[in-house]
């Protein structure tokens, strides 16, 4: 597929459903509701239905709040509103009412979306008084309000007109706006594009192709929030490679789920990273006696190994035994299939990269913001340099300023923050982001050394 010619995510999306033979492979799976499925046919029927509904109370441009839990209908919400040319707004289930209030009072949402009556609680008296406010939209039954005043999108009937899933939109149009995290000040939110977020997907591509299986479905677990700009640019990888897509129940039962999908490729952020390091490092301690000389012996080679330290013949022979007797019995611990880890969302301590990295759970450092769509780099598997974030993706520039501040220009650059051309202009000039990061390249592989100032974007 070239991505460069496709003209939108719906295009995307709408581009591998036709090219499946098999329009009853499952596409979306909930591992809170194991039995609830989604084909890629059950999928598109949905998105297509709810589309129909929705355009009764958006026009092009209107914002959509989305506020769920990761599930399958976030996913199918997310292309809907894109598909009826509105711009999604994710929010975190996390936020507190006075978050909420300032997001809704700053994009002025047409519709609301929340998934059960726990999150509509939380908005409840918020929106109130907002005329702006056409419709709530809903994943399950609200008890709460009366049936007239939202939409169960369950009791849509799949029967929809526009099965065609043509829609106008270009590279250039808006498909989401991110808020950022507001650590100064009150929230950002991030304008990005149809075309960044495809442009991301071309980079992620090239770094997951030796990954990725030809003729069948790579399995990916997701439970970073959707709402999290990183993994909402992943859900479009996913399509992208005709993934199958497993939804954690939560992170307390993270490592009962991969055992449950034994999940291929998992993104997560550094903090995920550092628990496992802690808790199979705390393992490892336990050991005694010849387990402990093992144990130590495979994580001696592994160093060796991600440190491109050549290994003398013998050594050779044990990494090749201890591959099956020891990292073979680790990955068990993770359904057996993992292919590698990816981490984005902050800095990996560079000795969880070399642990788990040594022990046979390849990890894949990247760097990005949100207002890069987000990634900008990322490490390669068949060449891990743990104390950096790898090459640029293509289609995106990356240079380092005379301050040492790393630059960024492309596609995958935001469109400005919403409704804020103050702040927008501090960021962006002529056309390169200013990151806030310092940093270095080291043979063509990005090293962040730094922060220009004591924020966090």
């Amino acid at each position: 597929m070239n991505l460069e010619k496709i003209n939108s995510l719906t295009e995307l999306f709408f581009f591998q459903y036709q090219k499946k033979k098999n329009k009853k492979k499952i596409l979306l799976t909930s591992l809170k509701e194991p039995r609830k499925n989604y084909s890629w046919q059950q999928t598109f029927e949905s998105i297509n239905s709810l589309t129909d509904e929705l355009k009764k109370y958006v026009n092009k441009g209107d914002r959509c709040l989305l506020i769920s839990e990761n599930r399958p209908e976030w996913f199918i919400s997310d292309f809907s509103i894109m598909l009826s040319q509105s711009i999604t707004v994710p929010a975190y289930t996390t936020y507190v009412e006075r978050d909420y209030e300032y997001i809704i009072n700053d994009c002025k949402p047409s519709v609301v979306f929340v998934s059960n009556i726990e999150q509509f609680r939380k908005i409840k008296n918020i929106i109130k008084n907002k005329d702006f406010i056409k419709k709530v939209f809903s994943f399950e039954k609200l008890d709460e309000i009366n049936t007239d005043e939202y939409v169960n999108i369950n009791n849509l009937v799949l029967n929809s007109k526009n099965n065609n899933f043509k829609t106008i939109l270009t590279r250039k149009d808006a498909a989401c706006i991110i808020y950022t995290s507001g650590t100064q000040g009150n929230p950002k939110g991030v304008i990005l594009s149809h075309g960044g977020i495809l442009n991301n997907c071309e980079g992620a591509i090239e770094i997951l192709k030796p990954l990725i299986k030809k003729n069948d479905q790579t399995r990916f677990l997701t439970w970073l929030p959707l709402s999290h700009s990183y993994e909402h640019t992943v859900q479009f990888v996913q399509i992208t490679v005709d993934a199958r897509v497993f939804y954690a129940e939560s992170i307390d039962k993270l490592i009962k789920n991969m055992n449950d999908c034994s999940p291929e490729i998992m993104t997560a952020v550094p903090r995920f990273y550092q628990n496992l390091y802690q808790k199979i490092n705390a393992s490892f301690n336990k050991a005694t006696g010849i387990k402990k000389n093992l144990v130590q012996k495979m994580l001696n080679l592994g160093l060796k190994k991600i440190k491109k330290k050549p290994l003398n013949f013998l050594e050779k022979i044990q990494d090749i035994v201890l591959d099956k007797i020891v990292r073979k019995k680790i990955k068990a611990q993770f359904g057996g299939s993992l292919k590698t880890f990816v981490s984005g969302g902050g800095a990996l301590d560079k000795e969880v990269g070399f642990f788990l990295n040594a022990i046979g759970l390849p990890t894949l450092q990247g760097y990005g913001l949100t207002e890069t769509s987000p990634v900008v780099s990322c490490n390669p598997i068949n060449d891990i340099r743990v104390e950096t974030v790898g090459p640029p993706f293509r289609g995106n520039e990356v240079k380092i300023a005379e301050d040492g501040e790393i630059l960024v220009k492309g596609e995958n650059v935001m469109l400005g923050y919403w409704n804020n051309k103050e702040e927008t202009d501090k960021v962006l000039k002529n056309g390169w982001l200013h990151t806030g990061d310092i940093g270095v390249f080291e043979n063509n592989y990005l090293k962040i050394t730094d922060r220009k100032k004591d924020i966090i974007i």
